[in-house]
C-alpha cells in the first residue's frame, strides 16, 4: 500500500490557540478556534514566505514536549486520541468482562502493559527458551529452518515477508518478500562520513551491546557482538535499494516461480522454508531480488557463529519492549538519535498506542461508538463527493492531455472505492487470547492471529473491504491495487475537520487532505495503476512524455528547497508527495468556490473567504521539529518538510496570488509560464 505515513501526515497539523480571535468555528469541547490570527506573523509578506505569514507567531511561542520529536496540530490531534482512547482502556480494563467479549481483549492487553510489576519481575526470562534454540543451531540451514519458525511470530527481521495484491493481477493475493535485515533506517546509514549518521552508527553499537548484555552476555562479549552485527549488517545493506529505488513500482515488482526463487537464492531453501511458513503457491513476487541473492550468498560465506548472533539481536531487540524497563530504556536511547526525543512516552501512551497496534479493529469498535457521529460522515461523505467532482472538472479541462487518455483517467477517478470512518465488517480476533497478567504472551498471540491471518491470503481473493489503518488512526491512504481513498474516523475531528468551522477553512485544511489521497491515484507511482488496481500503462505516448516532463520540472523546483545547512529536500523521494500536495490544494479550492461561501466575498476576522481557505490549508500542516527528527526525515520520508508543502504548491497556484497580491520580485514568485500545471 502507497500510505501516507504518521510522520508526514501525521505530524504536520497546529496545536491551535484558545484565544477568540478566530469567531467562527469553535470547538465546542475545548473553546479553541478553527483559524488562529494570533499565530500568525503579519511582519512577514505572505509572498515571501507564506507558512511563516500563516504561523510564524506560533512557531515563535511553540515548544515542543520532551517526549515528543515535534509538535503540531497533528500531534495535538493525536494526543487528544490518545486520551480519549485511555479513557475507553481504563473503563474496559476495570470492568468485570466476560472472556473472550472485545473488551475483555482490548481492556486486558492494556491492564498486562500497565502491570510494570509483574514486567520487572520476569525480566529477560521470556527469552530464554528461544535464545537456547538459536545456540544450538549448528549450520546455516538449521538457522534457516529456525528463522522460519520465528516469522510466525514476526521475529525474523531476515525474511522480509508479506501478502497483498498482486500488482499486476490486483485481484487476488500473492506472498511478498521484500528486503529487509538491517537496523538503520536506511541502507545510506551504513555508508556515509557525516557526524549525524556516524553518531547513528555508534548508537547502533551501544544498543546491541546493551540487549546483549541485559540478557546475560558479559561485558566484552557485547562489545564483540556489536560489532559483529554492524560489521555484518553493513554487508547487508549493499544489497538494498535507495528509498528512491523502492519508488519504482516496476523495478520492485518481480513475480518469479519458486523454481526461480530457488535459482536465485539456493541457500536459503526456499521450498522447506514456504513449507515450513504454512505457504502453498508457485509463485511470489521477490520485491528486491538483489537483497535474497546476497542474504543467499552470506548464509554461506559468513561463519555460523556470526549469523546466530545476528538471530539473536534480532529477536531481542523485536521483544524489547515487552520487557523490563531496563530494555525499553535502551530501545529508546537508539529511537531518540532519529526521533530527537528528550525523554520517553508515558507508560499509558505506549500502551494505547500498542493496543491500537494489536487490537485496532477491536479498540475501533468501541472508539467510533463514542466518539465518531453519523452526522459527521455524512458531512465527510458530502465533502469527497464534492472534491471528486472538482477534480473531475479539472481533467477535462486540461490542455496537455488527449480526449483518449482523459476518458480513461476520468473512468479511473469515478471508479475511486471511498471508505469513511471504520470498515464495513469488522475483523475477527476469535483466536487471540488475552490474560490481563502476561503481557508477553498476549503480544505472541496477537502476532501469531496476524501472522495466520495474512498467510490465509495467499493465492486467495482480496478483500476489498479489508482495511489498512485502524478507526483511531490520526492519517489517511491511498491504495493503488485497491484504488481506494481511505479516512479513518481519527482525522476527522477538530482541527482538521471541524463540523462548526466555514466552508473556507474546512476545506483548506480536511479538503487538501481528500484532493490529496485523490491525486495519489495520479501521482508518478499512482498513474502507473488503472481504474481496477492493475499495474498497467493507460496513457497516450505524447501524454506520458508531458507528464514526464512536468513533474521533472516539480522535483527541480523541490530540489531548491533548502532545509538547514546544505541540507536540500530531496526532489525525487518527495515526487509523489509533492504531486499530491499540488494537486490537493488545487481540487480543494475548486470545491470550496462550489460553496456559498466560496463564491461570495463577506470577510471573517478581515479575511476574505479565499485567504481564510490558504490560511486554513497553511495552519493545518504547522510543525517544529527537532533537528534529528528532521535529518532522519530528509534521509527517508516521501514527504517534503511542512514549510514546503505549504509554499511548494501555493507558489504554483494562481488563485493564492491573486487572494494575496503577489507579485513579481517576491521571494515566492513563480513566471507564470514556470508554474507547476498537473492536475
Amino acid at each position: 500500500m502507497k500510505f501516507l505515513s504518521f510522520i508526514a501526515l501525521g505530524v504536520g497539523i497546529a496545536a491551535l490557540s484558545s484565544c477568540n480571535n478566530g469567531s467562527t468555528g469553535k470547538n465546542p469541547e475545548t473553546n479553541q478556534v478553527a483559524f488562529d490570527k494570533k499565530g500568525m506573523d503579519t511582519l512577514v509578506k505572505p509572498g515571501d514566505n507564506f507558512f511563516q505569514y500563516a504561523n510564524g507567531a506560533w512557531m515563535k511561542t511553540t515548544v515542543i514536549p520532551d517526549d515528543q520529536s515535534g509538535w503540531g496540530s497533528f500531534y495535538t490531534l493525536f494526543e487528544d486520541n490518545q486520551k480519549k482512547l485511555r479513557g475507553i482502556l481504563e473503563d474496559a480494563s476495570a470492568g468485570n468482562n466476560a472472556k473472550g467479549t472485545l473488551e475483555q481483549k482490548v481492556g486486558g492487553y492494556y491492564a498486562s502493559g500497565m502491570d510494570t510489576v509483574a514486567i520487572e519481575k520476569i525480566g529477560a526470562a521470556p527469552l530464554k527458551t528461544m535464545l537456547a534454540k538459536i545456540d544450538a543451531v549448528k549450520d546455516y540451514k538449521e538457522l534457516v529452518t529456525l528463522l522460519a519458525e520465528l516469522s510466525k511470530n514476526e521475529e525474523a527481521e531476515l525474511i522480509g515477508l508479506y501478502v497483498s495484491a498482486d500488482e499486476k493481477n490486483s485481484g487476488q493475493n500473492i506472498a511478498i518478500f521484500g528486503q529487509s535485515g538491517i537496523s538503520l533506517p536506511e541502507r545510506d546509514y551504513y555508508f556515509r562520513k557525516d557526524s549525524a549518521t556516524v553518531a547513528a552508527r555508534n548508537g547502533l553499537l551501544k544498543y546491541v551491546n546493551a540487549l546483549f548484555s541485559l540478557t546475560g552476555t558479559d561485558s566484552a562479549t557485547a562489545a564483540k557482538n556489536a560489532q559483529t552485527i554492524l560489521t555484518l549488517e553493513t554487508e547487508i545493506a549493499k544489497s538494498h535499494r535507495t528509498p528512491v529505488e523502492l519508488r519504482d513500482p516496476h523495478t520492485n515488482y518481480n513475480k518469479m516461480s519458486v523454481v526461480q526463487l530457488e535459482q536465485l537464492s539456493p541457500n536459503v531453501g526456499w521450498k522447506n522454508v514456504l513449507s515450513l511458513l504454512k505457504i502453498n503457491t508457485d509463485s511470489v513476487n521477490v520485491g528486491q531480488p538483489g537483497y535474497y541473492k546476497a542474504l543467499s550468498e552470506l548464509l554461506a560465506s559468513q561463519p555460523i557463529d556470526v549469523w546466530k548472533t545476528k538471530v539473536k539481536y534480532d529477536y531481542i531487540s523485536r521483544n524489547a519492549g515487552l520487557l523490563s524497563n531496563a530494555f525499553v530504556e535502551a530501545q529508546f536511547n537508539f529511537s531518540r538519535i532519529f526521533s530527537g526525543q528528550k525523554k520517553k512516552s508515558d507508560r499509558w501512551k505506549t500502551m494505547v498506542n500498542s493496543v491500537d497496534g494489536n487490537l485496532g479493529e477491536l479498540l475501533g469498535q468501541l472508539y467510533v461508538k463514542k466518539y465518531f457521529t453519523a452526522e459527521a460522515k455524512q458531512r465527510m461523505d458530502e465533502l469527497v463527493n464534492n472534491l471528486q467532482k472538482a477534480f473531475e472538472v479539472r481533467i477535462k479541462k486540461l490542455d496537455w492531455m488527449s480526449d483518449s487518455t482523459k476518458q480513461k483517467a476520468l473512468t479511473k477517478l469515478n471508479a475511486f472505492l471511498k471508505k469513511i470512518g471504520y470498515p464495513s465488517k469488522w475483523k475477527n480476533f476469535d483466536d487471540v487470547t488475552i490474560d490481563k497478567n502476561n503481557l508477553y504472551e498476549n503480544a505472541k498471540s496477537v502476532r501469531l492471529h496476524r501472522y495466520n491471518e495474512m498467510i490465509g491470503k495467499v493465492g486467495k481473493p482480496v478483500d476489498r473491504t479489508e482495511w489498512g489503518m485502524s478507526p483511531p488512526t490520526v492519517n489517511a491512504y491511498y491504495n493503488p491495487t485497491n484504488n481506494e481513498i481511505v479516512f479513518p474516523a481519527g482525522i476527522l475531528q477538530f482541527p482538521f475537520f471541524n463540523m462548526n468551522a466555514d466552508d473556507a477553512v474546512n476545506y483548506g485544511a480536511i479538503g487538501m487532505v481528500i484532493g490529496h489521497e485523490m491525486t495519489h491515484g495520479f501521482d508518478d507511482q499512482g498513474s502507473q495503476y488503472d481504474a481496477v488496481g492493475n499495474m498497467n500503462n493507460w496513457w497516450g505516448k505524447d501524454d506520458a512524455a508531458k507528464f514526464k516532463t512536468k513533474t521533472g520540472g516539480v522535483v527541480k523546483l523541490y530540489n531548491g528547497f533548502t532545509v538547514f545547512d546544505s541540507i536540500h529536500v530531496n526532489g525525487e523521494l518527495t515526487l509523489g508527495e509533492n504531486l499530491a500536495d499540488i494537486g490537493g490544494l488545487a481540487i480543494a479550492y475548486d470545491a470550496f468556490k462550489m460553496t456559498k461561501q466560496g463564491q461570495g466575498n463577506e470577510k471573517i476576522d478581515g479575511f476574505t473567504p479565499d485567504q481564510r481557505f490558504f490560511l486554513g490549508f497553511a495552519q493545518v500542516w504547522r510543525l517544529v521539529d527537532r533537528e534529528e527528527s528532521l535529518r532522519a526525515r530528509i534521509n527517508t520520508d516521501p514527504h517534503s518538510p511542512e514549510m514546503y508543502r505549504v509554499n511548494g504548491p501555493a507558489a504554483n497556484f494562481d488563485p493564492f496570488y491573486a487572494a494575496f497580491g503577489v507579485k513579481e520580485g517576491d521571494k515566492m514568485y513563480v513566471k507564470p509560464e514556470d508554474r507547476a500545471r498537473i492536475w
